[in-house]
């Protein structure tokens, strides 16, 4: 039987990743997921641990209000509230999409300023400003928050202990920041589903998901492991046309909430 074994949320892009028993979805995903990000000052540019790398030791935990509580070693913990609705915009950039945003205030940008060691503003997303996913993928109303390009991932946690074994060291699953992780499948069998039912909701699954460097970054310590490790041997295995593939990326159709130990259905 398949079932929904981890739930894991990241309410600050490319921040750490949250531990969720349970998660309520809404037309961007996982509430609160990725709806926060850092972006360089002067350009307003996104920024990730894959040029930054101490991003990884970055706590962010989002609350029901939306709004954030940042912490990071050697700093005292701030509270930023959501922005509120006449909060001034910030063009940022992220990928191939600019958008205008919400910026979270002097004192938000200062205390990440700090952390970064430049001129960085942290920014939101309300709904109605998020992008729509990549074109040719997916439906024309669907959107996505901060995340790169989808709203939800998913990973077969068979998959991961195939790619463990492949490496010749146990994996942690945060190093692939995804926001499911199903139990009972075959390693890759994600590659050939259409459509899956966890709980009440639907999801389609849209697209394989391409891998990067940040796939070599300790999540625990932040550091590079010096072997490129396991972004090498997946690029050995796992290599299509658009990159090493893991994990895919999907949509909900609908919103409910989600916990760890639902069944789950493939529809397709």
């Amino acid at each position: 039987m398949l079932r929904l074994s981890a739930l894991y949320r990241y309410p600050l892009k490319s921040g750490k990743g949250e531990v969720m028993q349970h998660a309520d979805l809404d037309k961007l995903g996982l509430a609160g997921d990725r709806r926060w990000m850092l972006v360089d000052e002067a350009s307003g540019r996104f920024l990730t641990q894959r040029a930054v790398s101490q991003m990884s030791q970055l706590s962010a935990l989002w609350n029901a209000s939306g709004g954030l509580t940042l912490g990071a070693p050697g700093q005292p913990p701030i509270e930023v509230a959501l922005p509120a609705t006449d909060a001034p915009l910030r063009g940022v950039t992220i990928w191939r999409d600019t958008l205008r945003v919400p910026d979270a205030g002097d004192a938000a940008a200062a205390w990440v300023s700090q952390f970064i060691g430049k001129p960085t503003r942290l920014v939101q997303v309300p709904e109605e400003r998020a992008r729509t996913t990549e074109a040719g993928y997916g439906k024309d109303d669907d959107k996505v928050a901060f995340a790169d390009g989808y709203p939800l991932l998913l990973i077969g946690q068979a998959s991961l202990d195939d790619l463990s074994q492949q490496v010749g060291r146990p994996l942690e699953m945060l190093r692939f920041r995804p926001n499911l992780v199903i139990e009972g499948s075959e390693a890759f069998a994600e590659d050939g589903w259409k459509r899956i039912r966890i709980g009440d909701v639907e999801f389609r699954v849209v697209k394989p998901c391409s891998r990067c460097i940040l796939t070599t970054i300790d999540p625990q310590t932040g550091s590079r492991s010096d072997d490129r490790e396991p972004l090498a041997t997946l690029q050995k295995y796992r290599a299509q046309e658009d990159g090493a593939m893991f994990g895919q990326n999907l949509v909900n159709d609908g919103n409910g909430r989600l916990e760890v130990g639902m069944p789950v259905t493939i529809l397709e």
